[in-house]
């Protein structure tokens, strides 16, 4: 016989190879399909409801590992049970009609009870394809590459219910993917090592080489520190990124400094969090210096380095009554980092930024932490109002 191949590409689907083979002699002929692309980075369900004799005539892209159900009938084709097919809905049960058809002779000689249920299964099966009243039909692929056709693309379907999903250990064993046990250990190796990718220096532009490491602060959550070090100028600077989502509340973090060891405390300011220091009337807003992990002593001396690196603030160009005023606080704000008293307060809308407790498990007493409801502006400058995190898939999905 001869084999033939055709690559070819189903709209608003993908490219998937047709393989199509033809006896002269005794006539017999076979088809197949396999995807032309890789396994996907997700599962796919396809849940129909038939409700006319046209939805029997949708096109149909079944893999080989593709499970294919109706729950009216209690009926099931089992994954690697058959070849992968480009066909219709009525195509599969007509395939089904005949798998089951086959070996009916055999069974009416040696089980009589037994090929009479199958028949009886058998004419559901046909009676199914005049649709008489609607049924659910399902595709369900671990590997993603099966396809149900939605003759009003691109508008939606509503009959078509398209769901994404992450596989199972076991899907992905069967389908010869590396186990979820691996990956998770691949996972533990990248918190234990330090990545390293090129960049540009931000302050002379030469190339120079930035460090990134997930490092785990105890009580609170896991972060990415990156680090830039360049061999040309010298300029040396680090940005902290949280490794977890927006929280559902933000937080407000006060400490009443009492004593010079506070200022060892290791604190995390993401670039969401602002400053203020009430007894000086400081406030520094957020994105200001960016994320930082460093101590409340390191923190506020890049605030001083900010003040006075300002040209236009202590520089030839300022007034001289602001830059008296400037100078004040800077003596102000170093006797903070020596004896003064003062409250130090972080108030974070994403609710990423953290404070050490030094006496932790147990309570600090200078130290509160207070929980609360974002404003709709919060939420605004954080782009959680056009955010939609919930049904998102089905409703995206069933348009596609």
């Amino acid at each position: 016989g001869v084999t033939r191949l055709l690559l070819t590409r189903i709209p608003f689907f993908k490219e998937i190879i047709v393989s199509s083979f033809a006896c002269d002699s005794c006539s017999w002929s076979n088809t197949e399909i396999q995807s032309a692309g890789r396994i996907q980075e997700q599962g796919v369900r396809y849940t129909l409801t038939v409700t006319s004799r046209q939805d029997m005539n949708r096109e149909v892209v079944k893999t080989d590992c593709a499970t294919a159900r109706i729950p009216e009938l209690d009926f099931e084709i089992p994954a690697f049970t058959q070849k992968g097919v480009l066909t219709t809905i009525e195509g599969i049960l007509d395939r089904a009609v005949a798998g089951l058809e086959q070996d009916q002779p055999l069974r009416r000689a040696t089980d009589e009870e037994v090929a009479n249920k199958i028949e009886e299964f058998i004419g559901k099966l046909k009676r199914l394809k005049e649709v008489q009243s609607s049924f659910t039909f399902i595709i369900d692929d671990p590997s993603g590459n099966s396809f149900v056709e939605n003759p009003r693309a691109p508008r939606r379907d509503d009959a078509l219910l398209v769901t994404r999903y992450r596989r199972t250990p076991q899907q992905a064993a069967m389908l010869g993917l590396e186990l979820e046990e691996k990956a998770a250990d691949s996972t533990e190796d990248l918190r234990n090592e330090v990545l390293q990718f090129n960049t540009n220096c931000p302050e002379c532009n030469a190339p120079a080489n930035t460090n990134m490491k997930l490092v785990q602060i105890p009580h609170f959550k896991e972060v990415i520190i990156m680090a830039t070090n360049c061999d040309s100028c010298g300029h040396r600077t680090n940005e902290v990124k949280s490794g977890g989502a927006i929280e559902p509340q933000g937080t407000r973090i006060t400490l009443g400094i009492t004593d010079p060891s506070d200022m060892t405390r290791d604190i995390l300011k993401s670039e969401t969090c602002s400053v203020e220091i009430p007894e000086l009337e400081f406030e520094l807003g957020m994105g200001a210096l960016g994320g930082k992990f460093t101590t409340l002593e390191g923190l506020l001396k890049d605030i001083r380095e900010l003040v006075e690196r300002n040209p236009f603030t202590l520089g030839d160009s300022s007034a001289p009554g602001k830059a008296e005023k400037l100078q004040e606080f800077l003596g102000k704000l170093q006797e903070v980092e020596g004896k003064r008293k003062a409250h130090f307060i972080m108030d974070d809308p994403a609710g990423n930024s953290y404070l050490q407790n030094v006496y932790a498990p147990e309570e600090d007493p200078e130290l509160r932490v207070e929980r609360y409801q974002r404003t709709f502006e919060q939420n605004e400058e954080l782009g959680l109002n056009d955010m939609k995190t919930e049904g998102y898939e089905a409703g995206g999905a069933s348009g596609r």
